[in-house]
């Protein structure tokens, strides 16, 4: 069949079953855009380019299922680098196709070229932060870079993948066939013989705990995980990643470990002898930036590693037991040899009497008088009004840390955040795409106010087309995340630069105003009873909203407790002029 370049491209995403489109139409990608007119796959215009990538990047965590991202040539490009490196980092898939200098004219500096280090060069950009990049020269080689372009990103460890299309190949015609999906098997088994050696080494624990990582959250992941739990007699320990994947009013969560972590966790995951770690990296925030005593104890405590992708196994901590393969097919193999667990029933009290004991200082936390309503009163607010089967994501900032800690995912309930790479404005557009994947299900965003400002523009989206997600931002009127963090390692004297204000005092647009005028329904509230009654009424009314939430500011009921470690350096300088100060630092983190 004779086809234009950019009529290959679309006719082999409706092959794969892609369901929308998103992006920018600009002169470097017209011939692509023109091809979406006939075609099956739904446009989705968005107000910037990094916000459609994860949108791509939130219907792909629920749905399993990718999304097609486009972009003009240079700068709109080069907007989606934030996306596709959150994307790339947690393991997500997103097809991108961006417009690109005609083959003819390469190098010679067209409108938006990046070309004086080497011609039509913005793909190196995109390098680092996807699974592969192509650039198509001829519209003929197009067919079979789209088949390895979806093998490379559903295959194996899952990521984002980019294509250049040149202006001149997306119109010229080429005669072509296209080829059908055809991927090779992207879950293996793990070697029967490793299998045996992690089942030699399980059978011998006797504080044994299972770290799931987000891998988990693939088909059969929560089912497989469960069974293993309560098989072993295990607690299971989430990372941010995979939180929500085991539900959290077992009696075999152990919540999470790390800098971050709970005490529960953090307990469990120093005092084991053997850690069962299934598609997890072991990243510096889940180790506590591996200081010995603090969440782990390698070598001293057996590692069986369980990871798809080999370069992680090993690569943090040595494993006495290395598995490479899928994490829930490994999961089986594991449940046909391992035997009923001896009795754990002094392990299992322990466990119980820690997350009571937790449970009692979460509500300490919360029993706080006020003028507005703290960040950790919000997250009980929502654990109390928000439905069995929500999805609720964050990024970065207090409200994922304290959200992480304290929130309890029980029933259906799915928690979605940007994890490795940390990227603020991933919640709301995330959220967006979440509710694509999931239309029957709420979809919560909760952020803070540095957080929503990044993304806010795809307000105009949520209203354009309807889309009824919940935005709940604590506002604090700065970057209080790092504010606390400056609190906690220079000292309150030193805690400057992220306070947003206006004439010496703390200032904030009014956000439920902005929606508003967006024709989003926005209430601003700063009570527990008035935050509860706004975001529940939202949710009934199964419309786009924006809840306002005024939370407190003040140090140190701005965020929550760090039970762990990170490595954060202090310049030296502060051992010459505050060596008393840096000394009982010291001493509280060892």
């Amino acid at each position: 069949m004779k086809m234009t370049g950019g009529q290959i491209v679309v006719r082999y995403l409706e092959q794969e079953g892609v369901p929308y489109a998103l992006g920018i139409p600009g002169h470097g990608i017209l011939g692509f855009f023109d091809a979406l007119r006939d075609s099956k796959i739904k446009y989705l215009q968005v107000k910037h380019e990094q916000a459609a990538v994860h949108i791509a990047d939130g219907y792909f965590r629920i749905k399993g299922r990718p999304l097609c991202v486009f972009t003009s040539i240079g700068p709109g490009a080069l907007n989606t680098a934030i996306g596709l490196g959150t994307a790339y980092v947690d393991s997500s898939a997103v097809f991108q196709v961006s417009g690109d200098t005609h083959v003819q004219m390469k190098g010679v500096g067209v409108l938006q070229e990046i070309e004086r280090y080497q011609d039509s060069n913005f793909i190196r950009v995109m390098e680092p932060v996807t699974k592969r990049c192509w650039r198509v020269e001829s519209p003929v080689q197009l067919a079979r870079i789209m088949q390895r372009a979806f093998s490379q990103m559903l295959t194996g460890r899952k990521g984002p993948v980019c294509l250049a299309l040149p202006m001149n190949v997306q119109a010229e015609t080429a005669e072509v066939t296209l080829p059908q999906p055809n991927r090779p098997e992207a879950r293996p088994e793990a070697a029967p013989e490793a299998v045996e050696k992690a089942l030699a080494v399980l059978e011998k624990a006797e504080r044994p705990v299972i770290l799931a990582g987000g891998a988990l959250f693939e088909e059969g992941g929560r089912e497989a995980l469960i069974a293993l739990a309560e098989r072993w007699k295990a607690p299971v320990i989430t990372t941010m990643a995979s939180k929500s994947v085991f539900p959290e009013d077992h009696p075999l969560c152990g919540f999470h470990t790390g800098s971050k972590g709970t005490p529960v966790g953090l307990h469990l995951t120093n005092s084991a002898d053997v850690i069962l770690a299934l598609g997890t990296r072991f990243a510096d925030e889940t180790t506590c930036s591996y200081r010995y005593g603090k969440a782990f104890r390698f070598p001293d405590t057996k590692l069986v590693q369980v990871d798809l992708d080999a370069g992680e196994l090993g690569k943090n901590y040595p494993c006495d037991v290395a598995i490479q393969g899928d994490a829930v097919r490994v999961i089986r193999q594991l449940l046909k040899g391992i035997g009923a667990a001896p009795d754990r029933t002094g392990y299992l009290s322990e466990i119980r009497d820690l997350k009571e004991k937790w449970q009692k200082t979460i509500e300490e936390r919360r029993n706080v008088d006020t003028e507005r309503i703290t960040i950790s009163q919000l997250i009980g607010v929502l654990n109390e009004c928000l439905p069995e089967d929500v999805i609720l994501s964050t990024s970065s900032g207090n409200t994922q840390a304290q959200l992480f800690q304290e929130f309890r995912f029980t029933g259906r309930q799915r928690h979605l955040t940007s994890g490795g790479f940390s990227t603020m404005g991933w919640a709301f557009p995330a959220a967006i795409g979440a509710k694509l994947a999931a239309p029957d299900r709420p979809v919560v965003a909760l952020m803070g106010d540095g957080d929503f400002a990044m993304t806010m523009q795809e307000l105009a989206t949520v209203a354009q087309y309807d889309i009824p997600v919940v935005i709940v931002v604590a506002d604090n009127s700065g970057w209080m995340a790092i504010k606390d963090l400056q609190y906690d390692v220079f000292g309150g004297e030193y805690a400057f630069g992220n306070d947003f204000e206006k004439d010496g005092r703390p200032w904030s647009p009014d956000y439920a105003a902005v929606a508003r005028a967006h024709g989003i329904d926005a209430a601003t509230v700063s009570t527990r009873e008035e935050a509860g009654r706004a975001i529940a009424q939202a949710i009934e009314k199964g419309r786009p909203a924006l809840i306002h939430v005024r939370v407190c500011r003040d140090y140190p009921l701005s965020g929550g407790e760090a039970y762990g470690w990170w490595d954060v350096p202090i310049p030296e300088y502060f051992e010459e002029k505050h060596g008393e100060y840096m000394k009982g630092l010291e001493e509280e983190q060892v």
